[in-house]
Order: C-alpha cells, then sequence, then structure tokens
C-alpha cells in the first residue's frame, strides 16, 4: 500500500485513469503466452545473465531499461557515464533485435504501470548494491509481492554477494587481505558463466514509440556540445566489445602485469571497469577466462594479482553494503574534524589539469578527455589533492563522478577515502604521492606525460617532469614560457607535505595507523 492507502498495482477505478488494451504474443509461436519483463539496470548483457536466463524458462521475454535519475538524486549518473551508457543501450537493443523498451522517470511508478498495461505475471531482474537502489528495489518488490506479482531477483554483478562473507564471529571484514584471503577464497567459489540463452521476445504494439533506437536516443544522454567525441572514439562498447577487450588483455597484457600495472605508457591493464560497471561482461566471466591462463607458469604471480584487484571491485561493494554511509561519511569518525581546505582556484587548476605537475595535469586532462585515468596516476592526483592541496576527497569524488565512464559509487567512494586515509584498509596517513618522483619513476621517458600535455613535447626528459627547474634557456629552446604556455607549480612539493602530516597527525597518528 502507499502512502494514500491505495494499491499501486490495482488502483481505485477514477474517471481520469486511462486503460490500455494490447496484444502481446510471442515471436514464432501462435499462442500467447506468459509475459515476463527482465529489466536491465547495470547487466547489459545476455551472457552470464541469471535473471535473463530464469525469465525465458516460464515464458516469453519483455525487456526493459528504466533511466531512474529521480531515486538517484545527487547520485544520477555523470556525463561521462551517460555517453557511455548511451552506446551501450545501442548495442544491447541491437541483440534484443530492437525490442528493448526504454523508459525514463521513478522506476517505482513506471514497472507497476507496464505491468498492469502488459498483464505481465512476473518480473526478473539482478540486484545492484547501491543504497538508493537497495531501497527502491525494496519497496517495488514489496509492493509488487503485494499485489500478486511474481518477482525473482538474482546476483548478476559480483562474485561473492556483501553478506556472504564474513568473519567467524559473523562481522564483516575492514581489511581487504584477510576478506579475500580467509573470505573469498575460502568460501563458495564464484560460479560459472551461464550461456546466453534463446531468445524469445514479446511484442508489444502499444509500446513502439517506447522501443528501439529512437527511444535510447530520446533519453537525450548525450551532451548538447560536442566535449565526448574523444570518449566515443577511444573506447568499444557493448557487450561484444567487452569480451574482445577481456580477451585482448589476457593474451597481450597479462604477461608482466603485476609490475607493467605501475606505467601508464604501457599496456598490462585491462581497462575492462566500465564494462564490469555497466554488467557488459560479468566478473564471472572474467574470473574463469583469466583462470584459464594458469597452464602457463609465466603468468601465475601476474594472475594472482590481477584476480586480487577483481576482488578489490568486489571488496568496495562490500564496504558499501556495510557501510551505506561510504559516499559521504568518513569511515574513520576522527576525519568529520579534519581541517580541510577551501580553496576554489587550487580546485579548479586540479580539475583542468594546470597545477604545473605535468603527471597530475596528465592524468586529469586523460580523465577528461578520454573519461578514464590510469590506477597509478589516479593515486597520484588523488593523494595531490587532498594531501598537498588539502582539499577535501569529496570534491575529488564528485569531479571524477562526472568525469569517469566506470564511475562506480563503490569503487568511487572506496579509494577516494583510500587515499584519504579515511576509509577501511587506508593508505597510511604519511603516504603522500610525490608526483615528481612517481613520474621519474614510472614515465621516465615522458611517454604518458607527452601524449596529454604535447606542449611539453620538446623539453628533454630530464626536466620534462618538473619544467620549473630547467633552466632558463632550456626553456626557451622548447619554446616554453613558464605561467604563459605552461603553468607554475600551485603548491611547492615539500612544504606542502610537511602542513599535511600536521594535519594528519593532529587527529592521533596512533589510531589512524591501526585503520
Amino acid at each position: 500500500m502507499n502512502a494514500h492507502g491505495t494499491n499501486p498495482i490495482n488502483p481505485r477505478p477514477s474517471i481520469r485513469r486511462i486503460t490500455f488494451y494490447i496484444i502481446v504474443q510471442c515471436e514464432g509461436a501462435f499462442i500467447i503466452s506468459t509475459v515476463n519483463i527482465i529489466w536491465f539496470r547495470q547487466d547489459l548483457r545476455l551472457h552470464d545473465n541469471p535473471a535473463l536466463v530464469a525469465a525465458l524458462q516460464t515464458g516469453c521475454i519483455l525487456p526493459v531499461y528504466i533511466l531512474d535519475d529521480e531515486n538517484a538524486e545527487q547520485w544520477a549518473m555523470g556525463g561521462a557515464s551517460r555517453v557511455f551508457l548511451h552506446e551501450s543501450l545501442h548495442r544491447l537493443n541491437e541483440s534484443l533485435e530492437q525490442k528493448l523498451l526504454v523508459l525514463k522517470g521513478d522506476a517505482s511508478k513506471l514497472l507497476p504501470k507496464l505491468i498492469r498495461e502488459t498483464q505481465a505475471a512476473r518480473i526478473y531482474w539482478n540486484r545492484c548494491y547501491e543504497p538508493w537502489r537497495i531501497a527502491r528495489d525494496k519497496k517495488i518488490k514489496s509492493e509488487l509481492k503485494e499485489a500478486g506479482i511474481e518477482v525473482e531477483t538474482f546476483n548478476g554483478s559480483l562474485l561473492w554477494e556483501p553478506w556472504s562473507v564474513c568473519k567467524q564471529d559473523g562481522s564483516p571484514y575492514q581489511v581487504f587481505t584477510p576478506y579475500y584471503r580467509k573470505g573469498c577464497l575460502q568460501a563458495e567459489p564464484p560460479r560459472l558463466p551461464l550461456a546466453k540463452p534463446d531468445l524469445i521476445l514479446a511484442s508489444t504494439s502499444s509500446h513502439k514509440q517506447f522501443q528501439g533506437a529512437d527511444a535510447i536516443d530520446a533519453l537525450e544522454l548525450l551532451p548538447s556540445i560536442n566535449w565526448h567525441s574523444e570518449i566515443r572514439s577511444t573506447w568499444k562498447m557493448g557487450e561484444a566489445a567487452a569480451s574482445e577487450r577481456l580477451d585482448e588483455f589476457l593474451q597481450q597484457g597479462l604477461e608482466d602485469y603485476k609490475e607493467g600495472r605501475n606505467f601508464p605508457a604501457r599496456q598490462n591493464v585491462s581497462r575492462l571497469s566500465p564494462h564490469l560497471h555497466f554488467g557488459e561482461i560479468s566478473p564471472n566471466t572474467v574470473w574463469h577466462r583469466a583462470k584459464t591462463m594458469l597452464s602457463e607458469a609465466s603468468v601465475e604471480s601476474d594472475l594472482d594479482c590481477f584476480l586480487s584487484e577483481i576482488a578489490w571491485r568486489e571488496f568496495s561493494y562490500y564496504l558499501l553494503y556495510h557501510k551505506p554511509q561510504l559516499p559521504h561519511e568518513p569511515i574513520q569518525a576522527k576525519f568529520q574534524y579534519f581541517p580541510w581546505e577551501q580553496s576554489p582556484a587550487l580546485l579548479k587548476a586540479w580539475q583542468q589539469g594546470k597545477t604545473g605537475y605535468p603527471l597530475v595535469d596528465a592524468g586529469m586532462r586523460e580523465l577528461w578527455r578520454t573519461g578514464y585515468m590510469h590506477n597509478r596516476v589516479r593515486m597520484v592526483v588523488g593523494s595531490f589533492l587532498v594531501k598537498n592541496l588539502l582539499i577535501h576527497w569529496r570534491e575529488g569524488e564528485q569531479w571524477f563522478w562526472d568525469c569517469l565512464i566506470d564511475a562506480d559509487l563503490a569503487s568511487n567512494s572506496a579509494s577516494w577515502q583510500w587515499i584519504a586515509g579515511c576509509g577501511a584498509d587506508a593508505a597510511p596517513y604519511f603516504r603522500v604521492f610525490n608526483p615528481v618522483t612517481q613520474s621519474k619513476k614510472f614515465d621516465a621517458d615522458g611517454e604518458y606525460i607527452k601524449r596529454f600535455v604535447p606542449e611539453l613535447k620538446q623539453l628533454p626528459a630530464k626536466y620534462l617532469h618538473a619544467p620549473s627547474e630547467a633552466p632558463a634557456h632550456i626553456l626557451q629552446e622548447a619554446g616554453i614560457v613558464l605561467g604563459k604556455d605552461y603553468p607554475m607549480p600551485i603548491v611547492d612539493l615539500k612544504p606542502s607535505r610537511e602542513r599535511a602530516l600536521a594535519a594528519f597527525k593532529s587527529l592521533s597518528a596512533d589510531s589512524l595507523l591501526q585503520g
């Protein structure tokens, strides 16, 4: 029952109510079959989709996607994620023979209405784990069941359910390594991926205007100004592209992954994060396909490292499930009193990649242009913001949310709390990534920097990592005027590090080190 005491599935008769009568039939059949709604969410694929497989076992399917910004509120998808979603939905729609039903609005209102109109008997979906989705889905499930509609939900996004991995006393883990080694690896192994089922699609003549490519375009996911062209040219979206990307990584990037993933110019990162976030590929598929590489002894340590990174994603969801305040409140309560500073000018310089530190600037420009940033560089730019600039980690979290195509509430929140030192299993307070040292170590020839900060291309490698330290004649020969062609550093590294350490120590170093 809703707040007005009426049943949302069978509302009281009203002269304003419009009843839709439609004919539903399954393609290839001459009889009317049971219609099951399959609600696609963060599982935009046909392979290894538990909800889809289950829905097809009891009838034909009406596939639905709902862009629900109303319930998401502040966590509605950012601009870059919407670009990726636009392409991914088109690929899914093609796989569904142009029969994907696409709606926009409050799913708790749209789904009951759709069930009334189609006389669907059941609805299936794969679970999501963001707090706002959990609350919404519980409400939908309860109201539909009360109205006599069968609801079945499945795990299609994680290797281990967050509630299934606990310490011996039943409490959740706080540190990653025991969570993974003692919890996950000693629990039930990840299930094998499910095969792509044979589709039996329902035809709904009264909903043609909400089906197919035109309906996806009507969501207006793409920006009105063309800042996203490089994102679309950099990435291949969709289930087939995700599978191809996994195979390419396993064949060409897995060997030397453990060490090579630290170098942003190398091809030793999987770049699977957006495909996993939107569910174009399942973690089970990634896990088991990667496991086939075990026969090659040369990649055993690299494979173990890669699988542990997949588990880091799981740990982020685990933290979000057990600590739903993760996106907006520090796990360590002491950080409520941390002396963060307000500096719109410094924040803007960081956002625009104009800090005067080439590795930081390259990372922020890669983010803006491609919707992605190499993981090593993410740590460097994050450390620079929260420690050298003392700007609140939530500012970084919000900027990444809008700019990342793989903006994932669990991973984004957990990662920012990690780098800020206020989360579970967080980086120790005294770990401050020096962007110059990191640049010299992991981009010695400046290949990554030159790609995204082309104004520095003519600088010798010796000075590329800290242009402000280059002699005047070197800068002149390279055609660079600091402050004009490339910014002067917005902060001095050594004194800003000391200031950060003092601020962290003020919160009691002992308690921080205990995590």
